[in-house]
Order: structure tokens, then C-alpha cells, then sequence
């Protein structure tokens, strides 16, 4: 399939929505995040209002909500009459997973999406769409096997968190909500996620390939993961786990490749896996050393087409702000 994008793919005709917002309310968690900082004004100027869950306190004047996942609240009735929510907000995994930082991991993304799942379902007319995010974590560490959403899923803590963060979204499914799991790979954009730690070093020509560079990245540039997301939200018919990825997962040296020529710098750099090892512990042994070789088959298949399909001009595109 075809992966240059034309303007009438940007976005798919569904039974949920018209082809634009058409002042629709749409209500996001994680607004402010990495990848909600681009979705928000993505979604206004496709003509929807968003409606911002925040733990904050609202913006005078606005219709945002607050919500306290830990201890179940959220306002159901601010969310009465919104079109659909899209739930992006969890803990960062890129750390050392203490027990405590485990116990973040898993309960900022159960908590959450359950507490939205039963909101959502309680309401006398829920939405007719709830986007919770996921991720290829799900699949685990599988090496050179190829994935799609058919794949069964993983071992490991990761992909055990996964499983339990979509299980927590049942009861909206219960209710009839149309719900998605967009499962995220790596998202690449710049100012923050795996760039922003990445490409000051391999600016100074200090990058290079971690342990023996063969591990697999299911990647997806940032704009495209957006424009992903516009897509399931505006389709009909998708629910269930969709992979939000690009069509081409990439090893690890290659990426270094890619990143060294979008910096135009050399990559002579080398990280050791056991250096790895003794700063991240089983972060580094699930995310960093392993990887999934995922393919987004149920996005092509809608006919999703990407604007960046490839890995070097992904890189170019993302860190020029394109």
C-alpha cells in the first residue's frame, strides 16, 4: 500500500463524526504531555472544542474538568454531552522501575482509565468514542517475529501493564462506546520523548548504537501519530487495538544511522548493554536492549496513509517542525 499521504486521508468519513469537528467537544487527559501538547490544537483546528482533564485547577473561564484518579474523581457531569474522549495521561515509564515507580506505572494507567471507563459509562448518553492509549509494550519482547494486532500478547512487566490498562476500559465497552486502543510505539518529534535526550549528544557527534544494535523500533513521528489519532477518532467502524506505528519498525542501528545523517553528524558512539543494565535495571532489559518488530496492519488496511513512512525523513521532518 501506497504510504504518501493525499489531503482526503487526513482524516476518514466515519458514522461517529462529519468529516470535521463541526464544534464537537472532545475531552483529553494528558492534554499537556508530549503528544497531547499537538493533539490539542490538532483537534481545534479540525473544528472541535477541547475539554482538558487536568489534576489542575480549571483555567478561569474555561469548561476544563479536574480530576483525582487515586481517589475517583472526576465530574461526570462536565462530560455530559461530549462527543468522545481521548485518554492519553499515565506515568513515564523512561526510569528505573523501583517498586514504587512500578507501582506508578501500573495504577496511573489502570486508575485512570477505569476511572474514565466508568464515568463515561454511568452518563445517561455516553460518547460514542473513547481513545484510551496504549502501547507495543503489549507485545513484549519478541525479536525478529513480526506483529500485528492478531499477535498474542507478551511477557514481562511492561506487557503485563498493558494488558491491565486496556482491561480497564471494558466497562465503556460495556456501555456501547466504540472504544480504541491506539497502541503508541516510539514517538519521535522534538523538545521531548526519546529525541529530546537523544539529539544533543549525537549533535556533538557522541551518538551511537546501544548494546548490539539489532533490538527492533516500532517508531511513529509524532505528527503522524496525531493525525493517527484524528483518524480513529473520525472512523466508524475501528475499535479494539489499532498499532499507531510507522510501516517500517527500524533496528537500532539503523536509527543511529538515520539520526546521525538528520544531524548531520557521525555516529561513532557505542553504549553498552551492561552500562545500561546497572543505571536502568529492567527498564533498560525490556525497552531499551529489546524491542517489537510491530506493523500497523488495521491502519493501512482503513486506508491511513503516512505523511513520514521513513525513518530518515521522519527525523528530518520532526526535528525542522514539520
Amino acid at each position: 500500500m501506497t504510504t504518501d499521504r493525499t489531503p482526503d486521508a487526513d482524516r476518514n468519513h466515519g458514522a461517529d463524526s462529519p468529516p470535521d469537528g463541526a464544534g464537537l467537544r472532545i475531552a483529553v487527559t494528558g492534554a499537556t504531555g508530549f503528544l497531547g501538547s499537538v493533539l490539542e490544537p490538532a483537534l481545534t483546528a479540525a473544528g472541535y472544542k477541547v475539554v482538558r482533564i487536568s489534576r489542575r485547577e480549571p483555567r478561569p473561564g474555561s469548561s476544563d474538568l479536574q480530576w483525582d484518579p487515586s481517589n475517583g474523581l472526576l465530574d461526570a457531569q462536565g462530560l455530559t454531552g461530549v462527543h468522545g474522549v481521548i485518554h492519553l495521561a499515565g506515568e513515564n515509564i523512561a526510569q528505573r522501575w523501583t517498586d514504587d515507580a512500578r507501582r506508578r506505572i501500573r495504577e496511573s494507567r489502570t486508575q485512570g482509565t477505569g476511572l474514565v471507563a466508568r464515568t463515561i459509562a454511568g452518563l445517561d448518553n455516553p460518547p460514542p468514542v473513547l481513545l484510551s492509549a496504549s502501547a507495543v509494550g503489549y507485545y513484549g519482547a519478541r525479536g525478529d517475529e513480526e506483529l500485528d494486532e492478531d499477535s498474542a500478547p507478551g511477557s514481562g512487566f511492561l506487557a503485563g501493564v498493558v494488558q491491565a490498562w486496556e482491561a480497564s476500559a471494558q466497562p465503556a465497552r460495556e456501555a456501547g462506546v466504540r472504544v480504541v486502543h491506539p497502541r503508541l510505539g516510539v514517538l519521535l518529534g522534538e523538545g521531548g520523548g526519546v529525541l529530546e535526550r537523544l539529539v544533543p549528544p549525537f549533535r556533538l557527534g557522541l551518538g551511537g548504537q546501544v548494546g548490539d544494535g539489532q533490538q527492533w523500533m516500532s517508531w511513529i513521528a509524532r505528527s503522524d501519530a496525531v493525525a493517527a489519532l484524528l483518524f480513529l477518532l473520525q472512523s466508524g467502524t475501528l475499535d479494539g487495538p489499532v498499532n499507531v506505528v510507522a510501516p517500517e519498525p527500524v533496528r537500532n542501528d539503523d536509527f543511529t544511522t538515520a539520526l546521525g545523517h538528520a544531524v548531520n553528524r557521525p555516529t561513532l558512539g557505542f553504549v553498552p548493554a551492561f552500562a545500561l543494565r546497572a543505571v536502568y535495571g529492567q527498564m533498560a532489559e525490556e525497552t531499551l536492549l529489546a524491542g517489537q518488530r510491530v506493523r500497523p496492519a488495521r491502519l493501512q488496511e482503513a486506508g491511513f496513509r503516512f505523511r513520514h513512512p521513513e525513518i530518515e525523513e521522519a527525523l528530518r521532518a520532526e526535528l525542522a517542525g514539520d
